[in-house]
């Protein structure tokens, strides 16, 4: 490149940065709140992957060999929405829409924008995600796309990130790009490295990482760092920038208070002075994807479910695993992941028979759950188990997740003390209402090895975040392998015109119930039994049928502590419901469980089949 060439293209990333800080301060002086110094700091940075190393057609966002660019410091969405302006996909009209109600600029990132691949904002994410769709492209797409992650210095204290730079470099990503905006200044304060850039290099490097330190402010190191990332072949790569807070405005850089706060119209009126911007709204040419072709996949197949005799005995975990590799077979898009418990989970059934759509995540389960939302933005249709006491680690995720958009399926084993010796660390007793609580999830929790087949083969097609809850001991196959089950369905497994009362029970707790069954039908007393396997959408008109056809009383009774789990979903129920109030007595697990035989916990929590026929006969007399 010639001198002059330089120059030009210096003059053109300056052009493009000091319109990016310009409009971040517009937006979010119009909207009177944001963060226009957060987006500053990484204008430099974003100027010149945006002119020269990103490739993306913003015209055709879902093209398969679009590079991906997240922004994992997502309270800088007012220079991401500029750099949407400066590539002509929005207008400047929108862009003064940031954060007011119905406008699509929310105050961080959201896919309803179709440029944007994940929600981001609940800082430490952007990258564990961008781990999920940097192994995609690398092992099953093989694609040439790159992921880009914004990172802020602040998150860099999230451990979700040492989780994902562990894994990146298990699976050699040399597609992915870490750019951490070091600008010193969090929201309180100083960031705990401050601008120490050598200490984030090492704490990279001894993860493996090809690790680079530049000025964040010099357009020719930036561009020499992106250069090297292109060209390591063998390892992700991370770019420490030493950046400033408000970079090229007097009164705005380096100064603490000003996080998180927008400029007035006559501060932003001095700033906009200060920048002198060449253009206010010029439109920049992004260079388009190269015609890359996705790696061939097999053809679909018809499903065929495992099949499990009447009245034999099976996990429903063992069931997960046995599914799992028939929808491997029907549908190359399954893919699945494990937390490290893949021979308890069964996971690793299609871990043996797909092990290139297999992806270990070791114990880890934040960045499980990350993978499994990067892998769908790839429109893969990802599994990811592990215990489901271990899922709540992950929780933030999977709330995101929903935020997302996301079409991620969980599988956690080992819930309730019906697990047994292993005691209460291991025990689930939250799940239930932990994912019942996420914004439009679905919730299963089958009783039997055939009930559990079909319900993975549901979730595979089911959009959302659905989870299904497994069970460590055998039980009873009490369902043929022809039976049916929908999501938001339930079966009525006993039943009669003189019943007095209603079981709702589900899972381990179901066999319970049939258990009391026999006992109170040989002292006289009937009853309904309800196996309510879809725990959200619960089956509110077999309830309600319930109710009036059975003396008005229900008992439910789960391997779960009393909040917010199944005895909630069917007080919810009724809540709904324009029918009287049924009474309702709930059994769970009311006191802190010890280990011992899973039958003597069971009995110990007040919800053996002993427990349940006595709650009915206090009822029912």
């Amino acid at each position: 490149m010639t001198t002059a060439e330089t120059t030009s293209q210096v003059q053109q990333w300056t052009n493009l940065a000091q319109q990016l800080r310009v409009d971040s301060i517009r937006c979010t002086t119009a909207a009177g709140s944001g963060h226009p110094t957060s987006s500053m700091s990484a204008a430099d940075l974003m100027s010149v992957l945006m002119l020269s190393h990103l490739h993306y057609d913003y015209d055709d966002p879902k093209n398969p060999n679009n590079d991906h660019l997240i922004f994992s410091k997502g309270h800088a969405s007012p220079l991401l929405y500029s750099m949407f302006k400066a590539g002509g996909a929005i207008e400047d009209e929108e862009l003064l829409t940031l954060r007011k109600f119905g406008s699509r600029l929310a105050g961080h990132p959201t896919p309803e924008l179709p440029w944007v691949d994940v929600a981001t904002g609940s800082l430490g994410q952007g990258l564990p995600i961008g781990v999920g769709i940097a192994a995609v492209g690398k092992y099953l797409d093989k694609l040439p796309y790159k992921v880009w992650v914004l990172l802020g210095d602040s998150e860099s204290a999230e451990g979700s990130n040492y989780e994902a730079f562990h894994l990146a470099e298990h699976y050699k990503l040399n597609n992915l790009v870490a750019i951490l905006d070091c600008n010193r200044l969090g929201q309180r304060g100083e960031t705990e490295l401050g601008w120490n850039t050598e200490a984030y290099a090492a704490r990279a490097r001894g993860f493996g990482w090809n690790a680079i330190i530049i000025d964040g402010h010099n357009y020719d190191e930036i561009d020499k760092a992106y250069r090297e990332a292109a060209q390591t072949t063998d390892r992700p790569t991370f770019i420490i920038a030493k950046t400033i807070k408000g970079k090229g405005v007097s009164f705005l850089e380096d100064k603490e208070g000003w996080h998180g706060k927008a400029l007035s119209a006559e501060q932003a009126e001095q700033a906009i002075d200060e920048l002198k911007p060449a253009a206010r709204s010029m439109v920049y040419p992004v260079q388009k994807p190269a015609a890359g072709t996705l790696a061939p996949e097999p053809p679909k197949k018809a499903l065929e479910l495992p099949r499990y005799d009447l009245n034999s005995s099976e996990a429903t975990r063992k069931a997960y695993g046995d599914a799992l590799v028939a929808l491997g077979a029907a549908n190359p898009k399954v893919v699945a992941m494990d937390g490290e418990v893949s021979n308890s989970t069964y996971a690793n059934e299609f871990a043996k028979a797909y092990p290139e759509r297999y992806f270990e995540q070791y114990i880890a389960e934040q960045q499980m759950v990350a993978f499994a939302v990067g892998t769908q933005v790839r429109g893969k249709i990802p599994f990811a188990s592990t215990f489901a006491a271990f899922l709540s680690r992950a929780y933030d995720f999977i709330r995101m997740a929903a935020v997302s958009q996301a079409n991620i399926r969980l599988s956690g084993s080992h819930a309730g003390v019906s697990i047994g010796e292993d005691g209460p660390s291991q025990m689930a007793l939250e799940d239930l209402a932990m994912m019942r609580a996420v914004f439009g999830s679905t919730v299963l929790y089958p009783s039997d090895a055939n009930q559990t087949a079909q319900l993975v083969a549901a979730m595979a097609n089911h959009g959302g975040i659905s989870y299904i809850r497994t069970t460590r001991e055998k039980t009873p196959v009490i369902y043929g392998p022809d039976e049916t089950f929908s999501i938001g369905g339930s079966k009525v497994v006993r039943q009669s015109a003189k019943d007095q009362a209603t079981v709702v029970a589900a899972g381990i707790t179901l066999h319970e119930a049939l258990q009391a069954y026999d006992q109170l039908k040989s002292e006289g007393i009937n009853i309904r039994v309800i196996d309510a396997y879809s725990v959200k959408p619960i089956d509110d008109e077999t309830l309600l049928a319930a109710a009036e056809e059975a003396g008005g009383k229900i008992i439910t009774v789960e391997d779960h502590w009393p909040e917010g789990g199944l005895g909630e979903a069917v007080l919810e129920a009724f809540s709904q419901a324009d029918a009287p109030m049924p009474q309702v007595v709930k059994l769970a697990v009311q006191s802190m469980p010890s280990s011992g035989k899973p039958a003597e916990l069971l009995e110990a929590a007040g919800i053996s089949a002993h427990d349940i026929a006595q709650a009915v006969r206090t009822l029912v007399k």
